[in-house]
């Protein structure tokens, strides 16, 4: 696991070359595995290979440019109707299709496959667009998108570790 954690970075740059839909299954099975608050696994995918729902994607979402190279596109959504039922005033489902979403770009890398993790959620400007693109009803919420491709280029990740963002026990300054 650790290999794998440490493996993963945001890849914006793809080859041509086409996900399987035994990857696309693989990619899948990893987004349910998530946990969920009260186990009311409230996601929904949208899998996108079309070129001409891809590109719509980029006309709603400014910050979407690679998926002009992307040969797919997994959107995490939330079903409203999915709320835990002994707790429904309570959202957790940002943290659910977070998981989700961490865990199809964990799956990705662990599958040679890049990856990255466009925000959609908490953003109506974003939010209502991706959902008349993409056709969703009233109660599936986009949350995220994730672009996926094989990596064009070498990619590293960053060594992101940072000791003075820990602290024991109780705040201190360091």
């Amino acid at each position: 696991m650790e290999n794998m954690i440490f493996k993963r970075t945001s890849v914006r740059n793809y080859t041509s070359e086409k996900i399987t839909n035994e990857e696309i299954e693989l990619l899948m099975k990893a987004a349910m595995a998530a946990p969920s608050g009260c186990n009311a696994q409230p996601w929904e995918f949208i899998v996108v290979q079309k070129r001409e729902i891809l590109d719509k994607i980029m006309q709603v979402h400014p910050f979407s440019t690679m998926l002009k190279e992307a040969p797919l596109a997994i959107v995490v959504c939330s079903n409203n109707d999915k709320r835990p039922q002994f707790v429904p005033h309570v959202q957790l489902w940002p943290q659910d299709c977070s998981a989700a979403t961490e865990n199809i770009l964990l799956q990705a890398a662990e599958m040679g496959l890049g990856g990255v993790w466009l925000g959609v959620h908490p953003r109506y400007e974003l939010q209502k667009p991706l959902s008349e693109v993409l056709n969703l009803p009233n109660n599936i919420i986009p949350f995220s998108i994730i672009s996926i491709g094989h990596p064009k280029g070498d990619v590293k990740p960053k060594d992101k570790f940072d000791k003075t963002k820990i602290h024991y026990d109780t705040w201190e300054e360091k």
